[in-house]
């Protein structure tokens, strides 16, 4: 059994176990999958030599039949692309984790069982090499996220969660009728036998069938990103799931799509991904832009941040569908990029949410004075996001933006246009929130005298929601106290904000090993280029026959 093998055990068996364990013992659930996901996160330190060194080709390969009819093999195996995807993956299941350490009171087992789940399915998403086992995996990753947003998430967490799993599931069904057809057609469900087979040409699809075959993969991928207008679900999803769930679901989940668009539209449908590249790049550009003007008038922190997800994955997608070499790797780093950066901030969000019990803004205001620490490491999620140079989404925006440009040189101009909204969005909320006085600091500077650190003497502030209001009102007799970040809060948040650093100045270290898988995606996404004769020349023979289309690669 290979390093990769292991990983993708070890989450299920972690499940299984936590399933048995009592439930009373909250304190031995929540460590046993602590411990279960940092074995798993140190296990995945493993997969990085091999494959840096490894080549284009896939490492920690195993080819199993699985169900002999239809013939369905446990076919796995990491590249340059999925590498990272898998790390991002282990790395931030034990930061959940650590999130949901005190704020999970209720159903504890089952919380940190299906965390364990959800590691399992995403990481066999991101392995698997046979399109029905992919399929599997899928489908296994919706179920948890399903669960955690419906039992506990906010007010209206069953209405989010049936959403999010009913716009998930009709993708589904339209990938999984174009994985049947192609079995259909070849006999088989294995990717690389499939990219073997058209690329020889023993698989001829017609224009017809490989624009509906590539529409019905893309529809599911695009709900999954999601690109506008399919994008409606997620901020309902955000605002109503645990911090937990926002962090995986914008980190890890979101990213199935764009990997999905290139792992498996790109290279089975290369004429039909060209031809429809113009509308999918302005859909693209569309969501840049209306995400971030949308989380510029948002009153609830999630909600920005989910609709700045919208904003920052168009940026993913226009750089899949630019079919360059710069524009590729810019969207595989962009990935990891939102996955840091967008988790960060989800983490930060959550981190206030538990001071104060509030997702709105209004409910904020001077956090600096109180936790000066918060408010730094939450400069530097908002700076990343932004795109500053020398923080790590500059570098993947700056490639796509590049790539996008030898394309077509608007796209790159409307698209640039989201990274100047990104800083208005980003630094409002971050001067609503943590400049300003204070709810309940009087507007000398007495405040605190008598009092201990953290804490403000209370005045009546006003505020236009209802529930804001009572909170304040509430404060106003007891006083407010906003703690800085804690032991454990940090041991969260650090790791993402010295990712943040080092992806932003040191991107060598991971762009070699992109740009190597992304130049063999490249290659096997060129498109068959079709040749019509419409008339037949004078000096032709009448007898010979005439081809009517010829394929060249």
């Amino acid at each position: 059994m290979n390093l990769l093998n292991v990983l993708i055990a070890i989450p299920f068996l972690g499940f299984l176990i936590l399933l048995f364990l009592p439930k009373e013992n909250k304190g031995m659930i929540r460590m046993t999958g602590l411990i279960v996901s940092l074995a798993v996160f140190l296990a995945s330190l493993g997969l990085i030599g091999p494959i840096l060194h490894g080549g284009p080709e896939y490492q920690f390969i195993t080819d199993t039949p699985w169900i002999s009819y239809p013939p369905i093999n446990y076919h796995v195996g990491l590249d340059g692309i999925s590498l990272w995807l898998v790390m991002l993956s282990t790395l931030l299941t034990p930061i959940a984790m650590a999130v949901s350490w005190n704020s999970v009171q209720d159903r504890v087992k089952e919380f940190f069982a299906f965390l364990l789940l959800l590691e399992f399915g995403l990481i066999g998403v991101f392995a698997a090499l046979d399109l029905f086992l992919f399929y599997t995996f899928w489908e296994i990753s919706l179920v948890p996220m399903y669960f955690l947003i419906g039992i506990w998430g906010h007010d209206r967490r069953i209405y989010a969660a049936v959403k999010f799993f009913l716009y998930t599931m009709a993708g589904s069904v339209l990938m999984l009728g174009a994985i049947i057809f192609l079995y259909n057609r070849t006999g088989t469900f294995d990717y690389p036998i499939l990219l073997n087979l058209l690329s020889t040409g023993k698989l001829m699809l017609t224009h017809t069938e490989q624009t509906l075959l590539f529409l019905a993969f893309f529809f599911a991928f695009a709900i999954k990103v999601p690109i506008f207008p399919l994008h409606t679900w997620l901020p309902d999803a955000h605002v109503e799931a645990p911090t937990a769930g926002s962090v995986m679901l914008a980190s890890v989940m979101l990213k199935m799509g764009t990997y999905g668009l290139l792992r498996f539209c790109l290279p089975l449908f290369p004429n039909a991904s060209r031809e429809n590249a113009g509308w999918i790049a302005v859909l693209a550009i569309i969501g840049i832009i209306y995400g971030a003007l949308v989380a510029l008038v948002q009153p609830n922190m999630k909600k920005l941040v989910a609709y700045s997800s919208v904003s920052h994955l168009g940026f993913v997608v226009l750089g899949i569908f630019s079919f360059n070499q710069i524009g590729l790797d810019g969207a595989v780093y962009q990935m990891l990029n939102h996955g840091i950066s967008t988790g960060a901030l989800f983490i930060l969000v959550g981190y206030l949410y538990e001071r104060r019990h509030s997702l709105e803004i209004s409910a904020f205001s001077g956090v600096a004075t109180a936790a000066p620490w918060l408010a730094a490491i939450f400069l530097l999620a908002s700076l990343a996001s932004i795109g500053l140079p020398t923080l790590n989404n500059f570098v993947g925006e700056f490639l796509v933006l590049q790539g996008a440009s030898l394309v077509n040189m608007q796209w790159s101009i409307f698209a640039a246009i989201g990274v100047i909204l990104s800083a208005c969005y980003m630094l409002w909320l971050y001067q609503r929130i943590f400049f300003g006085r204070m709810p309940g600091q009087k507007a000398d500077s007495s405040h605190g005298q008598g009092h201990g650190a953290g804490t403000v003497v209370p005045v009546q502030v006003e505020a236009e929601d209802e529930a804001v209001q009572q909170t304040l009102e509430e404060e106003h007799s007891h006083g407010w106290h906003m703690p800085d970040l804690t032991g454990r809060e940090w041991a969260a948040i650090l790791p993402l904000a010295i990712l943040m650093v080092w992806m932003g100045m040191g991107s060598q270290s991971f762009l070699p090993s992109i740009g190597v898988a992304t130049a063999r995606t490249l290659e096997q996404s060129k498109a068959s280029i079709e040749y019509q004769v419409k008339t037949i020349p004078a000096n032709l023979n009448k007898t010979q026959p005439v081809a009517e289309t010829a394929n060249a690669r």
